[in-house]
C-alpha cells in the first residue's frame, strides 16, 4: 500500500507540469490564427484607432511570453476570457456544454466496455470455433468503421427508416430520463462500437494467453467450475487492455466532438464549431484546453487503476 501511495502521489504531482505544457501548446498554436481578436470583437468596420485602443487594453500587442503568463494568471483564476459579441464568459459556456460531452463519453465508454468484454471473452472461450470466427469478423468491421460514418448510417436506419429514435437533439435527464436515453442512444452507439471492437480484440488475445497458462490447466484438472476459471483468467487478462483504456477514452472525448455535430448535441463540439466558424479564438482556446485537461485527468486515473490491478509495477 505504501508503494502504491508513493507512485500515485508521483503521478498526481506531475499533473501541474503537464497542464502547463498543454496550456503552452494550445496558446502558441492559436497565436498563428489569422483572426485578429480586436477586429473580431469590435467588428470589421472599427477604426485603426479603436483597434489600437482595444489591443492596448487587452495586451494583444505585448510580447508572446508576457501574454502567455497573463493567460496562465487568468487560467489560475478560472478566467478564460469572453466570447465575441454578444459577450459571454467562456467558462460559463464550457460549464454548460462540458457535462453533455462527459455524459456522451461515459455512456459510450460503458457500452464499449460491456460489448468488448462479451465479445472478447466469448471469442477466447470458443477459440477457433464459429463464435470466435464471427466475433473476429465483426471486430475487424467495427475497427474499420469511422464513428462519424457509423453515426450517419444509424440515423438513416433507426431514425429515418424505422423511426425508433430521434435524429438528433438533446433532452435533459432531469426533465425526462427516458427522453435522455433516446436522445443519447444513437450517438453513444456510434461512439462506442469502434472502441468496443478494438478492445474486444485485445481482451481476446489476453484471455487466450491466460487460458493457456499452467495455473488454468491446474484449475481445470482440479475440477473447478468453468465460470470460476474464466473469471480468474479475466482478472489477469484485463491488465493489458487497461493500459490502452486511457488512450481509448481520449479518442472517445475527441470523437464525441464530431458525433455531437452530427446529432446536433449542444456539447463541446458545438462550441468548437461555433468558435472556428465565428473566428472566436478565446472560445476555441478554452474548449480545446478543457478537453486536453480532461484527457490528462482520465489518463492519470487509468494509471492509478493499472497500479491497483497490477501489483508487480508497484516495485518499479
Amino acid at each position: 500500500m505504501v508503494a502504491f501511495l508513493r507512485l500515485a502521489l508521483r503521478r498526481v504531482a506531475m499533473m501541474p507540469v503537464m497542464i502547463l505544457g498543454i496550456a503552452l501548446l494550445v496558446f502558441v498554436v492559436l497565436q498563428f490564427s489569422p483572426v485578429d481578436p480586436a477586429y473580431n470583437a469590435l467588428g470589421d468596420s472599427a477604426s485603426p484607432e479603436a483597434r489600437a485602443a482595444f489591443a492596448e487594453a487587452q495586451g494583444l500587442d505585448d510580447p508572446l511570453p508576457v501574454r502567455y503568463f497573463a493567460f496562465l494568471a487568468d487560467l489560475v483564476r478560472g478566467d478564460l476570457g469572453v466570447t465575441v459579441p454578444p459577450s459571454q464568459p467562456v467558462v460559463d459556456r464550457i460549464t454548460t456544454a462540458f457535462p453533455l460531452t462527459l455524459q456522451l463519453t461515459l455512456l459510450g465508454l460503458a457500452l464499449a466496455i460491456v460489448l468488448a468484454l462479451v465479445f472478447g471473452v466469448t471469442s477466447a472461450v470458443y477459440r477457433d470455433r464459429w463464435p470466435d470466427q464471427v466475433f473476429r469478423v465483426l471486430s475487424m468491421a467495427g475497427i474499420a468503421l469511422p464513428s462519424f460514418w457509423l453515426g450517419v448510417l444509424l440515423i438513416q436506419q433507426f431514425a429515418l427508416n424505422m423511426q425508433l429514435l430521434p435524429t438528433g437533439g438533446y433532452v435533459n435527464p432531469a426533465d425526462s430520463f427516458g427522453g435522455w436515453l433516446e436522445s443519447m442512444a444513437l450517438p453513444a452507439i456510434a461512439l462506442a462500437l469502434p472502441v468496443a471492437a478494438s478492445l474486444a480484440r485485445l481482451i481476446r488475445t489476453s484471455m487466450v494467453t491466460e487460458l493457456d497458462r499452467d495455473y488454468i490447466r491446474t484449475a481445470r484438472g482440479s475440477g473447478l467450475p468453468p465460470l470460476m476459471i474464466v473469471r480468474s483468467a479475466l482478472r489477469n487478462a484485463l491488465v493489458t487492455p487497461l493500459t490502452v483504456l486511457g488512450v481509448k477514452v481520449g479518442y472517445m472525448l475527441s470523437g464525441a466532438v464530431v458525433i455531437e455535430a452530427i446529432f446536433d448535441l449542444p456539447g463541446m463540439g458545438k462550441l468548437i464549431l461555433e468558435g472556428v466558424t465565428g473566428g472566436d479564438v478565446g472560445l476555441v482556446q478554452g474548449t480545446v484546453l478543457t478537453i486536453a485537461i480532461a484527457f490528462l485527468v482520465v489518463n492519470v486515473v487509468v494509471d492509478l487503476l493499472y497500479l491497483l490491478v497490477n501489483p508487480r509495477i508497484r516495485t518499479v
